[in-house]
């Protein structure tokens, strides 16, 4: 039997009284809310407050900016009394959580003015309000429901802007059986039109990564009153870089508390397995400031490998908390830094290259100390000995195994070692290494860290869609395949007689499968090479080819290709230390130095042009930077980044292979042998969650690996292998096109039931509400599958002539129409639920329409005025695209959502034949939509009894600032001499019609001061 919300909301309220909070009914109203506040604030500050100053505390701390509430939150207060005296007082009990008040309240209604909501459950903490529960019948849409919890936010006379429900952190959605939480946050950091990113909503689990999702079990595991005393003070993270509050996931907490409680025990060393993706520098940060209070502990050295992770790990440290860690600019600076005693260098960020120059009493700099009677670092560092020191090690599969790790770990006897890894060394994958004195072994990960702490493998984080699961396409082109030798599948080299022929072959395959692999270039690639030559040999390549293919098609609109890899070091000490992790380009860079340093200046100078940049071989980690940058800036879908300055793929030999993360990277193009825990690392540059119009990570194998992968899935799934491959890889083309088939055929079969043809403009014929929930829902997942089939690369001709019969073009563009016109008819009904919502409704309610399926990395504001512009010079009847196919194709994509009907109506002015070219026909366009613009005022002034100039200079206003005045509105109503109660309705009905014309305006931008009002 399904139980009724009411009743959801009675056994979670037993529940809590069963883990102790003190349920209070009696607090149903703003002024209750308050009273209770001031009564628990009286007694843990030890003071009696008079109505005045309680007032004025109130005032002073009610903040409607999310991350200043959360700070105050978290911070001593000061105020001062009437009589001049100050009060230092706490909002909670700082030093010990577990000793606030813990109360849960019930359908508190904070505005019964402007709002008709209720929220079900909140939980109080000294009487703030910190963590709203949101109750649901139905099934759970997590992105749907986080989408309505952050709408009740926004409405107007909600309360979190001016009330005590400011200090809400944490929401949390649950139908009993499936429960998500997530933190609160500005208005910005949500997005959920058709370009949302992936939305930070969880699931709780145990340690070992089992979900628990029934409520009672949730509140056992999350809400007992320590825990989420815990949850709030430990292991949510205020990031002041960016104003926002990020909560962390289940197996980061589980890593910190275990390498927090083996400090405390001193039990040794250990090591966290979190999968590449994961999350591991948040994670490291979280147990370096809990072991920044940790008196017994003089130092937390976080450590890295590379100049690069040095800068970027110490650049995520300081984002989660500003200046919290400094810059080692050399040796020198780390030694001071290690040797002060100041708190703010308590943790330091390093690379095991500069700890281990400090501790090498034979290094260049240590003779020269020792030459002028000077200590050298390591016996500057001799206090430093005998204390208890914490060294976090980031990605330990690397150089912790060498001589560093050795130096470091005898000259620190009582440091108690930790090593992040996505992909640890086991017996199978460890190399062979000089170790201890001269005597060669084989060494893993738990040989160097003792003992596994806590893991959350690529298998349970693809689970839980953290990151992408992988589509392998093992290509091997016609010419590539005649001159191969060997079998490079068991990890061997293989002998290639014509390099040139083979490079050609592949060159040819990748920009045949391009398009498809990249979405049509909406994100970009990585083409790893086995050498510094062969690196050259295909950029090289890749210019000739295209220039061809250009000179034969001036339409043809060439990849824009990048390569990347270090010089000859040339005593340049930074490019040393950076290639300490690029062995392959260490050992190509000792042969034909010159060669490779005028290669990598040629490429640069390219780039340079390209991009208006600046940069030199000397400089060259500016270039590299650059480089990272301009892969991980690529916005999306490219309308604010034209295509010339973004990068399609960049080649590269051993850089950003690890360590390297985008979200528009999907694609890896694999000319080199790849085995273990490299060719984990490298595939997994393609797996970052962006939303549903990246599915999987894309790699195109051309060295036929396929035993490669299956030994490195076996190696890192920690799960059973079987299972593991079918978490891991989607499913192959034919079963995903049968899915499609059945699909697209219960269209049909659904339309056939409702009486309506089976085409497309029978569904703007379906009856009720019941019947488009159902066709949005079966569309959607068409639209899923077809987006997955258009980015698999291994389809042959047959394959996809079978997918086009399926759906036509046509029919599937017109299917497309149907569902985003159907769509938003639906998505203007939500949020306007009333106190008794229909079943319908409610079901309304949870679509999820995920419109950015719909959008299309082709047809954007540019492609549509050039059509527009090829159809007006036409002449009538031998136009390339009519007039209905023209609105057909705007119709099917959801980029242009907003302003899709005027266009459409700016089309139907124009004739065909007119020979406007496209300056004319963006002139003509903008004209068009001031018009409108200007009549729609002059109707919504006439409609409101407003003066049309004066409400016209208003919305100007706003729409040149930005910024939505709230009294500059009550200026407009003056004229009329409305009472407060008549002026303030007539408002609202203003701004429920101003609010999506302004909108429309400013094309998804935001305008400040507006949410209340939405």
């Amino acid at each position: 039997m399904t139980l009724k919300e009411s009743q959801i909301e009675q056994k979670l309220i037993s529940k809590l009284e069963a883990l102790k909070y003190t349920h209070r009914p009696d607090i149903r109203d703003k002024a209750a809310l308050e009273r209770n506040f001031r009564d628990k604030f009286e007694a843990l500050n030890r003071v009696r407050l008079t109505d005045a100053e309680f007032a004025r505390l109130r005032d002073e701390i009610i903040n409607a900016d999310v991350f200043q509430a959360a700070k105050t939150l978290r911070e001593y207060g000061y105020f001062q009394r009437e009589d001049g005296t100050p009060l230092h007082y706490m909002l909670v009990n700082l030093k010990d959580w577990c000793k606030n008040d813990f109360e849960v309240i019930n359908q508190l209604r904070i505005n019964t003015d402007n709002s008709h909501h209720r929220y079900d459950v909140i939980l109080l903490i000294n009487g703030l309000p910190v963590v709203q529960i949101e109750l649901k019948t139905l099934g759970i849409n997590p992105r749907r429901a986080m989408e309505q919890i952050v709408e009740y936010r926004n409405e107007p006379g909600n309360g979190y802007t001016n009330t005590l429900l400011c200090f809400m952190q944490l929401f949390i959605v649950s139908n009993r059986d499936h429960t998500w939480y997530f933190a609160n946050n500005q208005g910005q950091h949500f997005a959920f039109n058709a370009d949302e990113r992936f939305l930070p909503i969880y699931q709780w689990a145990d340690e070992d990564n089992r979900k628990i999702t029934h409520l009672d079990d949730f509140a056992d595991a999350f809400l007992a009153k320590c825990t989420l005393g815990r949850m709030i003070s430990r292991y949510m993270v205020l990031v002041a870089s960016e104003q926002k509050l990020m909560i962390m996931r289940p197996y980061q907490i589980y890593a910190v508390k275990a390498i927090v409680d083996c400090i405390h025990q001193n039990r040794g060393n250990g090591y966290i397995w979190h999968t590449t993706g994961s999350g591991k520098t948040l994670t490291s940060f979280k147990a370096s400031t809990l072991l920044k209070d940790n008196p017994d502990i003089e130092k937390c050295l976080f450590v890295v490998d590379r100049k690069d992770l040095d800068r970027q790990t110490r650049e995520e440290f300081n984002r989660f908390q500003e200046g919290c860690v400094e810059e080692n600019t050399n040796t020198e600076t780390l030694v001071r830094r290690l040797l002060s005693e100041d708190y703010a260098d308590k943790v330091i960020v390093t690379t095991i290259q500069k700890l281990g120059l400090a501790l090498d009493e034979t290094s260049k700099k240590a003779q020269q100390h020792k030459e002028k009677g000077r200590q050298t670092y390591k016996e500057r560092l001799a206090p430093l000995r005998d204390k208890r020191i914490v060294i976090i090690f980031d990605e330990c599969h690397r150089s912790q195994f060498g001589d560093n790790h050795q130096a470091i770990k005898a000259f620190f006897p009582r440091a108690q070692l930790f090593g992040f890894t996505g992909t640890p060394i086991f017996d199978d994958n460890a190399s062979y290494k000089q170790i201890d004195g001269t005597v060669g072994s084989y060494r893993t990960t738990q040989d160097i860290f003792e003992k596994q702490l806590h893991a959350y493998t690529i298998t349970h984080a693809i689970d839980d869609r953290n990151v992408l699961r992988f589509h392998i396409d093992y290509y091997k082109p016609e010419a590539a395949r005649a001159n191969e030798v060997g079998d490079p599948s068991k990890g061997k080299s293989k002998a290639r007689p014509d390099q040139a022929v083979t490079q050609r072959a592949v060159v040819d395959a990748i920009l045949a499968k391009h398009e498809a692999a990249t979405n049509q270039r909406r994100f970009n690639a990585l083409l790893a090479t086995a050498s510094i030559n062969e690196a050259i040999g295909y950029y090289r390549l890749f210019k000739d080819v295209q220039a061809e293919r250009r000179a034969d098609d001036p339409a043809y609109t060439p990849l824009n290709i990048a390569c990347v890899f270090s010089p000859p070091a040339n005593g340049d000490k930074d490019v040393k230390q950076l290639q300490e992790d690029l062995p392959q380009e260490k050992a190509d860079n000792q042969q034909e130095p010159e060669q490779k340093r005028a290669a990598l200046q040629e490429i640069v100078a390219d780039y340079n042009a390209r991009y208006g940049a600046g940069h030199s071989v000397s400089e060259f980690d500016r270039y590299y930077q650059d480089v990272q940058q301009r892969i991980k800036d690529q916005q999306y879908p490219n309308s604010d980044l034209p295509h010339q300055h973004k990068i399609d793929i960049t080649i590269v030999v051993d850089m950003l292979l690890t360590g390297f993360d985008s979200k528009y990277l999907n694609t890896l193009y694999v000319d080199k042998n790849l085995k273990h825990h490299g060719l984990i690392q490298a595939f997994s540059r393609t797996n970052r969650v962006l939303n549903d119009t990246k599915p999987y990570g894309n790699i195109l194998d051309f060295r036929g690996q396929q035993h490669a992968v299956d030994d490195a899935i076996a190696l890192f799934s920690g799960e059973d292998i079987n299972r593991s491959r079918e978490i891991w890889l989607v499913d192959p083309a034919p079963t995903v096109i049968e899915k499609y088939e059945q699909a697209v055929a219960a269209i049909g079969h659904f339309l056939t039931e409702k009486d309506v043809v089976a085409e497309p403009k029978g569904v703007y014929n379906l009856k009720g509400d019941t019947a488009r929930i159902e066709f949005v829902n079966r569309f959607k997942e068409v639209q899923r599958l077809k987006t997955q089939l258009d980015q698999y690369t291994d389809l042959d001709e047959a394959q996809k002539a079978r997918i086009s019969s399926v759906l036509p073009e046509d029919d599937l563009r017109s299917l497309r129409g149907a569902y985003l016109e159907t769509a938003q008819r639906l998505k203007e009904q939500q949020g306007k639920t009333g106190e008794q919502a229909s079943p319908d409704q409610e079901a309304i309610e949870q679509l999820d329409f995920e419109f950015v399926l719909f959008s299309s990395a082709l047809i954007d504001y540019d492609y549509i005025m050039g059509l527009i512009a090829r159809f007006s010079q036409d002449k009538p009847g031998k136009q390339t695209m009519s007039r209905d196919q023209l609105i057909n194709l705007l119709a099917a994509s959801s980029n242009l959502m907003d302003e899709r009907e005027d266009i459409i109506a700016y089309i139907n002015t124009l004739e065909a034949g007119k020979g406007l070219s496209e300056a004319a026909i963006r002139d003509g366009y903008q004209a068009f939509k001031a018009q409108k613009a200007h009549n729609e005022i002059a109707a919504l002034a006439e409609r409101h009894g407003l003066d049309r100039d004066a409400l016209q200079a208003f919305v100007d206003g706003i729409l040149d600032r930005m910024i939505f005045d709230g009294e500059q509105l009550s200026d407009l109503f003056e004229p009329l001499e409305l009472g407060w109660k008549a002026r303030s309705q007539a408002e609202l009905a203003l701004m429920e019609e101003l609010v999506p014309f302004l909108k429309k305006q400013v094309g998804g931008r935001e305008i400040s001061g507006l949410a209340a009002y939405e």
